[in-house]
């Protein structure tokens, strides 16, 4: 790879043990994609909870943050996704205090190095969105695929480790999605029944992602009628990308970079069409109706206001069936406003619980289970259900207003 002067001095070590494991690390990476050289990113946003980096990942960023400030902090802005323990009015679900301790510890470490703890998968509705060809070091697979698709950014899936790097080098590897010829269009689809619900534009993506079925395959979509709301695009890439890997989609007259089919060069692509009998049979898979429901859960992505706006509409004057939970998960910057509004008095009068700066399944989801003794779960995120089969949940998937009568049903309705 060609590095400049600063990248060479940054791997020679002068500045700094932190600095010089980044940018090696990052080498590693670039190599592996064959990189030509770096690009300087304005961003970085790390997914690090500590269910998913555990004891070895804390103790590396506290090393980082036992050295000379000058050496540690980080150089462009960075952030942090959902956390794995709400600490705010810490009151476990079934977490112990070992894990609430190494949360602690990791947040404490983060702070040291110039890090802002947002704790937070929706960015781009609550901080500060990138625009079109800026280039950022995003971890997150539902960020990536909303900054690249409908905000024109530039980002590869980064891990935390990488994500870290680019915080402490203000570099990533000029690979993949970096790069203006993997941004064009690979796979042509055609939408026969328009999405309507959030719960639909995420089944939608879904099919999409199953059909595109690689990161590295970039999905054009036709015969969308209207251009989706924040969370409708929203739902509809996360689901993207947890069925597909995919990290950027385009929309014919709806994202940024895709006027039309040839700016992406998508008019020679064979056609595709996604049916409404296909939609309907991924839908009906995770159908469970009439069945005991042990918890209902809105998360994954984390609710934006307006999405707390309508939970709260659907629980105002109502109340939970005592042998269902609800969990409501947002970022602690939506909760701010959600309580000043009222929703959050709305939420928790009908009997659920709001927490903040953590999502369901980055928040020891299998432990929280056994404890509280869940396994049929319902959600109108497609993503969720998608990834709870394998932490021994039984998912089913409904849209925002089944979620909350079932809720008070105690079944699913």
């Amino acid at each position: 790879m060609k590095l400049t002067s600063k990248a060479q001095a940054l791997a020679a070590g002068e500045f700094g043990p932190a600095r010089q494991w980044a940018i090696e690390h990052q080498q590693q990476i670039g190599r592996m994609f064959d990189a030509a050289d770096m690009v300087e990113v304005s961003q970085a946003h790390m997914m690090a909870d500590p269910e998913s980096i555990g004891l070895a990942g804390v103790e590396l960023v506290e090393g980082f943050a036992a050295l000379p400030e000058a050496e540690r902090r980080v150089v462009v802005p960075m952030i942090t996704d959902p956390r794995g323990v709400d600490l705010n009015y810490y009151d476990p679900l079934g977490q112990t205090e070992a894990m609430a301790d190494l949360e602690r510890r990791f947040i404490f470490a983060c702070r040291a190095m110039g890090i802002v703890m947002t704790n937070t998968c929706i960015n781009y509705q609550t901080v500060m969105p990138p625009v079109r060809g800026e280039h950022v070091a995003y971890g997150d697979t539902g960020v990536v695929i909303y900054s690249n698709s409908f905000c024109g950014a530039r980002s590869n899936f980064e891990g935390g480790p990488s994500a870290l790097a680019a915080g402490l080098t203000g570099l990533t590897p000029r690979y993949g999605l970096h790069l203006d010829e993997n941004r064009v269009a690979t796979k042509r689809f055609v939408v026969e029944k328009q999405p309507e619900e959030l719960t639909e534009w995420g089944v939608l993506g879904a099919v999409i992602g199953k059909r595109a079925g690689s990161y590295w395959e970039v999905p054009v979509v036709e015969g969308i009628e209207r251009v989706p709301t924040s969370d409708e695009a929203k739902h509809m890439g996360a689901a993207m990308a947890s069925y597909g890997s995919t990290p950027l989609f385009h929309i014919v007259g709806v994202t940024p970079e895709c006027d039309s089919l040839a700016d992406v060069e998508g008019g020679d692509l064979p056609v595709e069409s996604i049916t409404g009998r296909e939609l309907a049979e991924l839908r009906g898979s995770f159908g469970a109706v009439g069945e005991k429901v042990d918890v209902v859960v809105f998360a994954a992505p984390q609710l934006s206001l307006v999405e707390m706006q309508s939970v709260a509409a659907l629980c105002r004057g109502r109340t939970k069936h005592k042998d269902t939970s609800m969990l409501v998960c947002t970022p602690a910057s939506v909760y701010v406003d959600a309580e000043a509004a009222g929703y959050i008095e709305d939420i928790e009068n009908f009997g659920a619980r709001v927490l903040q700066g953590t999502c369901f399944y980055q928040q020891y989801a299998r432990e929280i289970g056994e404890a509280n003794g869940w396994i049929r779960l319902l959600s109108n995120s497609t993503k969720i259900v998608n990834i709870l089969g394998g932490y021994g949940y039984k998912p089913a998937l409904a849209s925002m207003t089944e979620c909350v009568d079932s809720a008070v049903a105690g079944k699913i309705v």
